[in-house]
């Protein structure tokens, strides 16, 4: 069992460590101690729904289609050295420093609506969740494991920087965290991408 879990966890946890728009919303409302168990739940549930539209979706695709599934795994190879290349250039250059903004908070219904936005209507999220964990998941016997592996990374990750904002802040601050960060990411991705080709 966790021969597919392990992975699956890897995977989601690598992909969704990328820093973006979502991330530095739940890490500010941490930060800011603001309906960060609402924040997190959201985010958390709606990578859930996602991470299994992908596996169970890819699964029925690659049984009708059989091309489909090397087609994809080529694709997601190569979308996972672009992205690697993108965070290694990111460490070369230098990472940026997130700060929190200060000001007065928003309500759960303001906030919910901003997390919400952030995920369903960021084009990122569908081809990590969706097509990448989705076609990856393929590979393995029991895809069902691995994408609860995914989701299981995305639970954690999320309550983890939500609630854990005010111990990584200090060490956030400085731009050779982020550097080390996007080095980390980068090489995450060149390993799954190499996986991924000579599988």
């Amino acid at each position: 069992m966790t021969s597919a879990v392990l992975p699956g966890f890897a995977l989601g946890f690598s992909l969704i460590l990328a820093i973006g728009a979502q991330n530095a919303f739940v890490l500010r409302q941490g930060l800011r101690r603001e309906h960060v168990f609402a924040t997190c739940l959201t985010c958390a549930v709606s990578d859930a729904l996602l991470i299994t539209a992908g596996v169970a979706g890819f699964g029925s695709l690659a049984t009708v289609v059989p091309w489909f599934e090397p087609v994809m795994r080529y694709g997601g190879a190569a979308f996972l050295l672009a992205y690697g290349a993108l965070s290694l250039r990111s460490a070369w250059n230098g990472g940026a420093v997130l700060v929190a903004e200060g000001g007065p908070g928003a309500s759960l219904c303001r906030t919910l609506a901003t997390v919400l936005a952030f995920t369903w209507l960021n084009p990122h999220v569908y081809l990590d969740t969706v097509v990448l964990i989705g076609s990856i998941s393929a590979q393995y016997d029991d895809r069902l494991q691995f994408g609860l592996g995914a989701v299981a990374a995305s639970f954690f990750f999320f309550f983890t920087l939500g609630y854990g904002a005010r111990l990584l802040a200090p060490v956030f601050a400085r731009p050779g965290a982020w550097r080390a960060l996007d080095l980390g990411i980068g090489l995450v991705m060149w390993a799954i991408a190499a996986k991924l080709v000579i599988m």
